[in-house]
């Protein structure tokens, strides 16, 4: 066996290589007979960027217009060069903002110029959610109750299916934007499951709203109390509207919606290209080969980060030496007032850590794939049964910087278990390394 920290970062590094978007793409186009007189390329999300580049590089002349929507300040996005012909727009993430609202227009703008001759592609990544959005709302009060989404605890499943109640492009959006172009929608899946209607919010996937799922996520996870009043009577006027709305649809026999499916012509392809099982399977790969026995548990990993790293960190000690454990997946962080800096994949390894006290030769890692964890530079951290008792050599507590949520400072304060790799391009979920070296 080699070292566990090399193997650990070899394991990442395969990990991140499996979910290439530009690869994927490539792949795929190669493999797929499209049809279309031309073609309209519309890329959203944090691998926008890498994914119409290869469309572009695949299809070439093809591809006569589109636009690229990427996330504000992405490096990736930086670097690489789009022809004009492919505008590329940078918008807010996670909370939308102006220019989330006007790169949508642009892009529905420009489908209004298609015919029923040509093929509308679309490559959507994770943060597609935020970046392609047309609300209902204000700007203000759509901002607000994204804020209120993400930090109350609720799953990115949960999240998006909130979404598409208040915004024209989700849940089926773009494909009808489209009309009457055929399309085809190749998907990088950041969501557990690989729900369709929930990788950024389904904008190529005809949703049927459900305001009964609406209201018990509001309500059960207490999102009224994180918003103002304003904001709360904006979104139960909305849901009354829609309401009536779907009253006056099921009195007419639902008319209304089956000449609205039936306008798209033929029903939108979407097929997921990437995901974490291919990311889980490559950091598996590799650990066998630098001497692990690998076990990939699961790769539908969710639940109270904290909760989570006690749990891996509490069955981790059960591993024997040379074996090691795989998990994907994406946990959540119920915030409270006055919470520190950090994000998931740090509070879950800060967690593990307190479990595992005193172990030798143990460690866990936690990898966000987009390398993003949190508003901060880490993308997760490694550590091991030495990491409490480093902490407590400086007179700091690792159970009270779990308390406040401020796994990131936590690290900082000790000096090691960041782990930091930049933006990566892609986002295909969380992944989760136990092993015993």
């Amino acid at each position: 066996m080699t070292n566990p920290i090399e193997t650990i970062h070899a394991m990442i590094a395969a990990a991140i290589e499996a979910a290439d978007p530009a690869k994927l793409v490539a792949d795929n186009l190669r493999a797929t007979a499209l049809g279309g007189e031309r073609i309209f390329l519309i890329s959203v999300g944090k691998a926008a960027v890498a994914m119409a580049t290869a469309a572009h590089e695949t299809l070439g002349e093809r591809i006569v217009t589109g636009a690229v929507i990427s996330k504000l300040g992405d490096d990736h996005a930086a670097v690489t060069a789009l022809p004009d012909h492919l505008p590329h727009f940078q918008a807010g993430h996670p909370i939308p903002d102006a220019r989330s609202t006007a790169a949508t227009n642009y892009v529905r703008q420009l489908l209004e110029k298609t015919t029923a001759d040509d093929l509308v592609l679309c490559c959507i990544s994770g943060g597609a959610s935020a970046l392609l959005t047309a609300p209902v709302l204000t700007l203000p009060q759509w901002r607000e109750l994204n804020t209120a989404l993400i930090g109350c605890g609720c799953s990115i499943n949960e999240v998006n299916h909130i979404r598409q109640q208040f915004d024209a492009v989700k849940g089926g959006g773009l494909a009808r934007w489209a009309v009457p172009a055929h399309c085809h929608t190749l998907i990088l899946s950041d969501v557990i499951g690989n729900n369709v209607a929930h990788i950024g919010s389904g904008p190529t996937v005809i949703t049927p709203r459900n305001l009964d799922l609406v209201q018990s996520i509001m309500n059960g996870f207490d999102v009224w109390s994180r918003l103002s009043d304003a904001t709360c009577a904006a979104i139960k006027q909305h849901l009354v509207q829609v309401e009536t709305r779907n009253f006056e649809e099921e009195t007419q026999d639902v008319e209304d919606e089956t000449q609205n499916v039936a306008s798209l012509r033929v029903r939108p392809i979407n097929k997921i290209i990437g995901d974490v099982t291919q990311s889980a399977a490559a950091a598996a790969q590799t650990a066998r080969a630098h001497g692990y026995e690998v076990h990939v548990v699961s790769t539908e990993l969710t639940g109270e980060a904290k909760e989570v790293g006690r749990q891996l960190g509490e069955r981790s000690l059960a591993l024997r030496p040379g074996e090691c454990l795989i998990y994907g997946g994406e946990t959540t962080v119920t915030l409270g007032d006055n919470a520190g800096v950090g994000g998931r994949n740090q509070e879950l390894a800060l967690a593990a850590a307190i479990a595992l006290d005193g172990q030798r030769d143990l460690y866990v890692a936690t990898l966000a794939t987009d390398g993003e964890d949190g508003a901060n530079d880490a993308a997760g951290a490694i550590v091991s049964g030495e990491s409490v008792r480093q902490a407590q050599e400086l007179g700091l507590s690792a159970a009270r910087y779990l308390a406040h949520h401020d796994s990131y400072t936590f690290f900082e304060k000790i000096g090691r278990g960041h782990l930091r790799i930049g933006a990566t391009g892609t986002n295909v979920n969380d992944i989760v390394i136990c092993l015993r070296g």
